[in-house]
């Protein structure tokens, strides 16, 4: 066989590269190593509580469970909403320190619950006053967290800024997100666990800078309706 020949039969350079990319990227599939029917692990006490109540527990008892994952957590003061809001004030993965400033927030809100509740003369007064930080938390974000949003939709060489629904992640996520800017726009002769303490109560009390950035996002989409047509177009 001629040299020639010979060199067409030997693979091109980019066949070769073709082929390595092609298994590079079979490579980094990612794969796992249980099967279809293996379940979740369960961690949440009230999830529990409702298989057991709907019978489903009964169902997988001899059903195999994957192994559980480094961060989560069985203990009864877990709350998922905290740790979530943790990652989030975590700076340059400071978990530790970032877990320290979140519970000295918490509790820096029990303080002021409790100076509230002393100074209450009634029962009644008494009874309307949250104690529980973890509440306090849940409800403030509830009420932080917008219903609507603005996207950017260009159409005919224009750009509007068009109202669409928010889901229930992305809204939490807005919520998490202003409240740690706003504790972070203050003064810097507040410390961070302390801003946070005001900004959670007032946001509990429905008032506050994080409520109003919620608010003012609704009056954007308020004034912004006319092109919500362009969603869909």
């Amino acid at each position: 066989m001629s040299l020639s020949g010979l060199l067409r039969t030997l693979p091109t350079l980019n066949a070769i590269n073709s082929s390595l990319g092609s298994l590079s990227l079979l490579s980094r599939q990612p794969y796992s190593m249980y099967k279809p029917f293996v379940k979740e692990p369960v961690y949440n006490i009230e999830q529990l509580d409702k298989l057991i109540e709907s019978g489903e527990a009964k169902k997988r008892e001899f059903v195999p469970v994957k192994a559980a994952r480094n961060d989560h957590n069985v203990s009864v003061f877990y709350d998922d909403l905290t740790s979530k809001f943790i990652n989030m004030v975590m700076v340059k993965g400071q978990k530790e320190l970032a877990r320290n400033l979140v519970e000295m927030g918490y509790m820096k809100v029990k303080q002021i619950q409790l100076a509230k509740y002393y100074e209450a003369t009634t029962d009644a007064e008494r009874a309307e006053i949250e104690l529980n930080p973890i509440t306090i938390f849940h409800k403030a974000l509830e009420n932080c967290s917008p219903v609507l949003q603005l996207t950017p939709i260009k159409r005919g060489g224009s750009t509007y800024q068009v109202p669409i629904p928010i889901t229930e992640n992305r809204a939490r996520f807005l919520a998490m997100k202003w409240m740690i800017l706003e504790c972070r726009e203050k003064e810097r002769k507040i410390h961070f666990p302390e801003r946070l303490a005001f900004e959670l109560i007032d946001a509990f009390n429905n008032t506050g800078k994080v409520v109003k950035r919620k608010q003012d996002l609704h009056k954007q989409c308020e004034n912004n309706r006319a092109y919500a047509h362009y969603r869909w177009g």
